[in-house]
């Protein structure tokens, strides 16, 4: 494709900061090995922004000055949850991802998860509350939890990576109380789920822009996650995502030829229930001939070794030709919405 001059948006104010850095580093390298033109645009904690060191400026009406296209990494909130798209599309400059609705429903799992149940598409019992409901109904949020069997899963409904997580081996005992305080130090909204002892695969999305612009959901083989040398109890927690040698990615997963069209099935049905766009990526539980979804990730980490580039890989996908792919839908997003008088 033609050469673009590309602003990759990286950094932000959430916990996750560090590792979109991570991704927004690995996306410039890509894109300049592809023949374009990147700069990341850092994000600091006190949400300045700034390229090479020197202030960004966003104009309304031109976008991001000097630059065609954005490529979001932003991981978490401010960034991930809907509220950086606002201010792309206000500003009016293509980018690439989801929108502002589904990159907002895809990062809060309660909102995530309602939307999905409205489709019939299978995933683990939950119970979501804010911090409000927490203080006034307690004791009844503990029954529902407790509800759910054992052991639950206490989260932060608006954070990934792990960050926040508690595994509640008996939601009767003060433990539950104590996951919830700390789910409740990072987010005023917390969802606890129900736990699934299938196993965790894996699939990534993609939206390609064929003949006519007409754009066609294209899906990785699945993969599993797998953690090597764990003890009974532990999990896929910061760590053993980020920490080298602390998960082993087995692609194609060793699954059945039905269970994998099963997951590539639900994955795509989660991926337009929430109405996203150019890419996500779909974690699942194979249970049997049960799948279900755990979660859908609209910016998922993106170095050229992360899980969402590593699916696409095994099928002979490149980094470099997925972050053109990309590229592609959102220059045809924005003609797109161009055509209509809003």
């Amino acid at each position: 494709m033609e050469p673009l001059s590309v602003a990759v948006i990286a950094g932000g104010r959430s916990s996750e900061r560090e590792v979109s850095l991570n991704s927004g580093a690995s996306v410039v390298e890509g894109l300049r090995q592809s023949g374009h033109s990147a700069t990341l645009i850092e994000i600091a904690v006190d949400g300045t922004w700034s390229g090479d060191g020197e202030p960004v400026t966003l104009s309304p009406g031109v976008g991001i000055e000097g630059f065609d296209v954005a490529f979001p990494v932003v991981h978490g909130p401010f960034g991930e949850d809907g509220t950086l798209q606002g201010l792309l599309e206000s500003v009016r400059i293509p980018y690439v991802g989801s929108g502002v609705a589904a990159s907002a429903m895809g990062l809060d799992k309660i909102l995530a998860k309602q939307r999905l149940a409205q489709e019939g598409i299978p995933q683990v019992d939950f119970v979501g509350f804010t911090d409000t409901e927490w203080t006034e109904h307690s004791d009844q949020i503990v029954e529902s939890a407790q509800r759910l069997g054992s052991p639950v899963w206490v989260k932060p409904a608006r954070l990934g990576s792990s960050v926040g997580i508690s595994r509640v081996d008996d939601p009767a005992s003060d433990q539950i109380r104590e996951a919830i305080t700390a789910a409740l130090v990072h987010d005023p909204r917390v969802i606890i789920e129900a736990s699934c002892s299938g196993r965790e695969i894996e699939i990534s999305a993609l939206e390609k822009v064929g003949p006519e612009g007409r754009t066609e959901l294209v899906l990785s083989p699945p993969g599993e996650i797998t953690l090597p040398g764990a003890t009974e109890g532990e999990w896929y927690d910061y760590d053993r995502k980020y920490k080298s040698g602390g998960m082993e990615l087995v692609v194609p997963a060793e699954i059945s030829a039905q269970q994998a069209e099963a997951v590539c099935m639900v994955a795509g049905r989660a991926f337009r229930a929430l109405g996203c766009e150019g890419y996500s990526r779909v974690d699942c539980f194979v249970n049997g001939d049960d799948v279900l979804i755990n979660e859908v990730n609209t910016s998922p980490g993106f170095t050229s070794t992360s899980v969402f580039s590593r699916l696409f890989a095994a099928a002979g996908v490149e980094y470099p030709e997925l972050l053109n792919d990309l590229l592609r839908s959102a220059l045809e997003r924005d003609i797109r919405s161009a055509r209509f008088t809003f």
